[in-house]
């Protein structure tokens, strides 16, 4: 009869029977792959055909605005829609006029771009909140455009002509356009052609259902670009400050150029306008930063940027600054609309290049801000249809003399802090443009020039404030904040297009150097659960005697298969290749020295048999030099491989054959579904084809059954060594 204690010796001798049992798992079949052109037809008839339900989704998916109209619940949306329309439309005044002059054209063409956009948007978006109108970072890209192609057409730049435009003839035989008109006919006309055909790459995009590209633009390379352009902003802003009438540098380093330009002709500044700048800087920053602190308490922010330009207007008019003082004005600003016109079609060569980085900085933060305040208030946007809004908000108002157009984030703010519930808010702030457009807009005749670049100037803090939070990113990501550094100083330093392509790039090279790191890790099991992790993150963890097990944290493919070799070689204390090279040499000395005397044959047999039985021993694999543990086999735990290619299996491949030729078994542990296709599809597991490896056809799917399964391998029949 057996005691209690040869009863709980019998249980647990008998769940770890049941414990030791291998996990076996039936994968699922298959189906069996298409041909090509069957794949082809499916997805034809899958698009092309048409149903009356099929069709009346298309629509209401392309144009969601017969979506949401029909369900509009008037009583309780239309007030705060018509609030926030009217506080935004307000706000936009003075901001469409004045981001006119950061994309080098007249302000009735900042006026369209904002009054178009607005109710495109509202009919075409998928978003409720969000404001689509005039963007600083877009308006600087256009107006270097525009500035570029004025120097290349022959005109004289805006010095040399004062601020009378239409004095500005062409001087020269460079406009192979052929457009016969003045310098600010010629602006607006190289604008529109380039917002047309970054309109027609976002559109394109839509149809090629490529709107995933946004999430290759990380938030801190967005951010550092943004930044980087609000430095190149600031500094090109300071001459109208100052009232100096110099023309904008061209190509790399337009910062030092502009500020070269600055202090060399800092002796003509315009005593007005310098006042006139402090004076309202002094008046709206600190406006600013009141409507920041209260905004909470505030219904709705208090428009300070049109008294501002109310109360400078009137200044300006009534003191006649233009013509006492030589202050810059906005000049005369028509009302009503001018007729459509086609762009040019020879322009698009020249800014082709252009429109496609401008294309790709309008959609990316268009769906950045929609996705995330979609997230915030509940309900889902479509990225394609996105990209199908924001082309069209800027092919369409091409032809009516705009320029490119994207979400903003400080207008998109306000909107959705004054009680916006759809894009009809949209259409109220369009309604309060049209009005300004229609009668209004020619009252802004005097209004001076610093005072726009002073509203510009006051709307760059928030992202200029970015510079504080540089501790904190390093803190909490050292490679998210190197990269909006590095983004940042090129875009402001370098050249704004240049930076936004080379903060692609350093995110991709980041992605992959963090394969390259990756390191062999040798795991340890839990004292009291089959669990391994890192020896030398935990303590207490426990190693087999006989048995080591390895992990690798990342994909092996071309690129790091070399790297990852070099580290389990070098975390296994022993190189295979390398230990197979001494054997070969130690065996080249032997037949040498067997043939050099004949007497000393003896002897030299016994130093030969002593040295083979000290290599013999160096193979044995140590993984700790203080430890006494015979190695002779490794496990090694791909849960975290996410994939291998080609180059991946041949690794995995000559690491198991080298291993086996030194008498060291090597076996695969958690294995995804994707590693373990690629495995059989590269002849991992055929032995036909590969020779020795072929034999290790097991596939464990714990890494305690490997370890079981490689000390029965190890441990001959009758041997009652402790495992661990």
């Amino acid at each position: 009869m057996l005691n209690g204690d040869d009863c709980c010796t019998a249980v647990e001798d008998g769940a770890e029977a049941d414990l030791q049992q291998p996990l076996i798992l039936e994968r699922v079949e298959k189906e069996p792959e298409k041909k090509w052109h069957t794949v082809v037809s499916d997805r034809v008839k899958k698009h092309c055909s048409c149903t009356p339900e099929k069709a009346k989704s298309k629509i209401l998916g392309f144009v969601p605005i017969l979506k949401w109209l029909p369900r509009y619940k008037l009583k309780d949306w239309i007030l705060g829609d018509i609030m926030s329309g009217l506080i935004v439309g307000i706000l936009l005044v003075p901001q469409s006029i004045a981001y006119s002059l950061l994309a080098s054209q007249d302000p009735i063409y900042g006026l369209y771009t904002s009054f178009f956009s607005s109710i495109i948007y509202a009919i075409l978006g998928s978003s409720r909140h969000i404001s689509v109108g005039i963007f600083g970072v877009l308006c600087l890209l256009v107006g270097q455009v525009v500035d570029r192609e004025l120097a290349l057409a022959g005109y004289l730049p805006e010095s040399s002509v004062g601020s009378n435009n239409s004095a500005a003839f062409l001087a020269g035989q460079g406009n192979s356009s052929n457009v016969k008109c003045d310098r600010s006919c010629y602006a607006i006309t190289v604008g529109a052609t380039v917002t047309f055909t970054a309109g027609i790459y976002q559109v394109l995009m839509g149809l090629l259902q490529v709107g995933f590209v946004s999430v290759y633009l990380s938030d801190s390379l967005l951010s550092g670009f943004a930044t980087g352009a609000s430095l190149t902003i600031l500094t090109s802003q300071i001459k109208y400050l100052l009232g100096l009438k110099i023309p904008r540098p061209q190509g790399w380093f337009t910062l030092f150029k502009t500020w070269y330009g600055l202090f060399t002709n800092i002796a003509k500044t315009n005593i007005c306008d310098l006042i006139t700048s402090l004076v309202c800087l002094a008046v709206l920053i600190p406006a600013k930063e009141l409507n920041d602190r209260f905004k909470s308490k505030l219904k709705a922010p208090i428009p300070f940027e049109l008294f501002v330009v109310i109360i400078a207007t009137l200044a300006s008019h009534f003191g006649r600054f233009s013509s006492e003082y030589g202050s810059g004005v906005a000049g005369d600003i028509p009302t009503g609309f001018l007729p459509p016109q086609l762009p040019v079609w020879t322009l698009i060569p020249n800014v082709a290049v252009d429109a496609f980085s401008i294309a790709i900085v309008g959609f990316a933060i268009t769906v950045s801000l929609s996705e995330m305040f979609a997230k915030k208030h509940g309900y889902t946007v479509d990225a394609n249809q996105e990209m199908y809004a924001i082309g069209f908000c800027n092919i369409l108002p091409s032809f009516f003399r705009c320029f490119t157009t994207s979400a903003a984030l400080t207008k998109t703010l306000v909107k959705e802090s004054t009680g916006c519930q759809t894009q009809m808010s949209g259409l109220v702030t369009a309604v309060i443009l049209l009005l300004v457009l229609l009668v209004i807009a020619p009252l802004f005749y005097s209004l001076q020039k610093c005072v726009l670049a002073v509203i510009i100037v006051v709307n760059l803090r928030g992202a200029l404030r970015k510079f504080r939070d540089i501790p904190r990113m390093w803190h909490v990501n050292k490679i998210d904040a190197s990269i909006w550094l590095i983004t940042m100083a090129t875009s402001a330093l370098v050249n704004t297009e240049l930076g936004l392509l080379v903060g692609v790039l350093v995110s991709a090279f980041f992605v992959l150097g963090r394969t390259q790191q990756a390191q062999v890790l040798e795991l340890g099991r839990t004292a009291t659960r089959e669990h391994y992790e890192n020896v030398a993150s935990y303590r207490g963890l426990q190693t087999h005697f006989g048995v080591a097990v390895f992990r690798y944290g990342a994909p092996i493919y071309y690129a790091n298969q070399s790297l990852f070799k070099k580290s389990l070689y070098k975390c296994a204390n022993l190189n295979p290749v390398r230990e197979k090279a001494q054997r070969l040499k130690f065996k080249k000395n032997k037949k040498q020295e067997e043939t050099e005397e004949i007497p000393k044959v003896k002897s030299e047999d016994k130093l030969s048999k002593e040295n083979e039985t000290e290599t013999s021993a160096s193979v044995t694999l140590m993984l700790d030099e203080k430890s006494s543990r015979n190695v002779r086999s490794l496990v090694i735990d791909c849960s975290g491989i996410l994939f291998l290619d080609t180059a991946g299996v041949n690794a995995l491949k000559e690491v198991c054959k080298d291993y086996r030729e030194l008498a060291v078994e090597v076996v695969l542990a958690q294995c995804n579904t994707s590693v373990l296709d690629s495995l059989e599809r590269g002849g991992y597991y055929d032995s036909k084809k590969d020779g020795e490896v072929g034999k290790n056809n097991m596939i464990f799917f714990t890494i305690a059954d490997a370890v079981s399964y490689v000390q029965n391998l190890n441990v001959p029949n009758g041997d009652c060594d402790n495992k661990f």
